[in-house]
């Protein structure tokens, strides 16, 4: 649904965006359905991610027949996973980095100029626009952050997806697993956050709209540490 929502920026009314998961939906792991392939069939172009996010999309897009494809991540250098089952794999959640956010919107505009290419300019200046409004969007943020120490800049979360935003923001990041997988919340990664956060006095920590709130809420309450919510980061 995030593809989804930056290709609908740059499509406007020129061409009908619509997801195959669903809003809210857990996109590691999901099971598309005979609905969704046959939705799929008849669309002119599909874009995904790529960086392994979509690991059963590969199998999905190859029973499609005839309909071209475009990974919107190229051109993006990807940040390795740090540890866990997928340790030094690619971390597919690359769109939370508002500059790799830009290459995204690039790549989008550049596949529907190269397959619906009456509608060229329409797509060209949608795709300005979008882009100024994020760049517009993240620069109070870059100035707030600047009013905070280097060393009280940690950013707490469950799931290690925020490595790029990470990285773009100069924050440190801390996440009770690196990336869905059957291991969440376990009393270990608990244990681990808990004594990082009681020794760095992290002040908040956060949870994403697709899993479980649980986990977050725990370290919060056994820290005295804020929970501040649930953050977008898989699904709108």
């Amino acid at each position: 649904t995030v593809i989804a929502d930056m290709a609908r920026n740059v499509a406007g009314d020129a061409a009908t965006v619509e997801s195959v998961t669903r809003p809210g939906a857990e996109i590691h792991e999901y099971q598309p359905t005979p609905g969704d392939l046959a939705r799929a069939q008849g669309a002119q172009l599909i874009l995904w991610n790529g960086l392994n996010l979509e690991q059963w999309f590969e199998r999905f897009f190859h029973r499609l027949k005839n309909v071209p494809g475009v990974v919107v991540t190229r051109g993006i250098e990807p940040i390795g996973i740090g540890d866990g089952p997928y340790e030094g794999k690619p971390n597919p959640h690359a769109w939370m980095s508002p500059a790799n956010a830009l290459i995204y919107v690039d790549n989008i505009r550049d596949a529907l100029v190269q397959y619906d290419p009456a509608n060229a300019e329409t797509y060209r200046a949608n795709a300005a626009a979008y882009k100024a409004r994020i760049q517009e969007a993240i620069g109070p943020l870059h100035q707030r952050l600047r009013a905070i120490p280097p060393e009280r800049r940690w950013l707490a979360t469950s799931e290690g997806a925020f490595s790029y935003l990470a990285r773009d923001l100069d924050l440190r990041e801390l996440y009770l697993w690196p990336i869905n997988a059957d291991q969440q919340g376990t009393p270990q990664q608990v244990r681990r956050v808990v004594d990082l956060m009681t020794a760095n006095r992290v002040p908040a920590i956060f949870s994403e709209s697709t899993v479980s709130a649980n986990p977050a809420r725990q370290v919060a309450q056994e820290t005295g540490a804020r929970y501040g919510g649930v953050l977008y980061v898989d699904s709108l």
